[in-house]
């Protein structure tokens, strides 16, 4: 039998930099929803509470904060009760924390991904930063119904429009969040690839940048704190800006004003640009390295 002519096909790295980075990414989205599910999946596989490990975690988190801040450190968020002004901040802060932990180790643990066959490199912790979003979303229910049933009882008043308010919002902050993720977590990726160390470096790293952010306590009260005129270099952490934009956006209350975004927006910014050059840079030598 004759064989047919077959069409010959090349796979390589598309060109363009950064930029042909994101376009080749785009291209190949369905991977990136696949990938995530996966991780989603084996996240929760063979647990007994599943999927409410995303619930317990900022439960948790609440409730130590609680007792440890506000009975003990006596920490006052004027009219907004203590649990529902810290829950506010760690839906961000752990999608953040997820975000980052999970896209720094990435190409360390997707190796076999990487040494076996061609797909953009940035998808994988594109792919991570995803599933952290599925997360997100299961506890940001539990927070609406933590605002409902302190509404019912009478300890705050929120009204409709505050609330619309934070939904029409809360894009812009998930986004904000998941950027700032990225625009570290590409280097860590890429430089623990590289250098295995960064594996213990990275979870002492996020600890201490918890407690930088305003998570258990208001940001003014740290600022007032710092010396005379090194307030401008607590506004770099971008995480301010997303906790108190998502406190803004659903309570109504922040210490932030609006001009001290631009610094962490900016800052969040180069550090994309200067990540994703840098992971382009390193792609091409992962399957060697790992």
């Amino acid at each position: 039998m004759k064989e047919k002519n077959l069409p010959e096909t090349f796979i390589q790295p598309g060109g363009g930099g950064v930029l042909g980075s994101l376009a080749e990414c785009w291209r190949y989205r369905e991977l990136m929803y696949f990938l995530a599910w996966r991780d989603v999946k084996v996240r929760y596989k063979q647990t007994l509470f599943g999927m409410g490990w995303a619930v317990l975690q900022p439960l948790v988190s609440m409730v130590v904060f609680t007792l440890v801040f506000q009975r003990v450190a006596g920490i006052q968020t004027g009219s907004v009760p203590y649990p529902i002004w810290n829950f506010a901040a760690l839906l961000p802060w752990l999608l953040f924390q997820g975000s980052l932990e999970k896209a720094s180790g990435s190409i360390v643990l997707e190796r076999g991904l990487v040494t076996k066959f061609y797909c953009p490199r940035l998808l994988i912790p594109l792919s991570k930063v995803v599933s952290c979003l599925v997360d997100f979303g299961v506890s940001f229910f539990i927070f609406l119904g933590m605002l409902l049933v302190y509404v019912i009882l009478g300890k705050m008043d929120l009204g409709w429009d505050q609330l619309l308010c934070g939904l029409a919002l809360l894009p812009l902050c998930v986004l904000f969040a998941v950027l700032s993720a990225l625009s570290v977590g590409v280097w860590l990726a890429a430089l623990t690839a590289k250098y295995r160390d960064f594996r213990y470096i990275v979870p002492f790293m996020v600890r201490i940048w918890m407690f930088l952010s305003p998570v258990a306590y208001p940001a003014s009260q740290l600022v007032e704190k710092l010396p005379k005129g090194f307030g401008w270099l607590y506004t770099l952490n971008p995480m301010i800006s997303v906790i108190e934009g998502f406190r803004w956006a659903f309570l109504g209350e922040t210490d932030m004003a609006l001009g001290q975004v631009v610094p962490s927006a900016t800052a969040v910014l180069l550090l994309l640009l200067g990540g994703l050059h840098y992971f382009r840079h390193m792609e091409r030598v992962f399957a060697d390295i790992l």
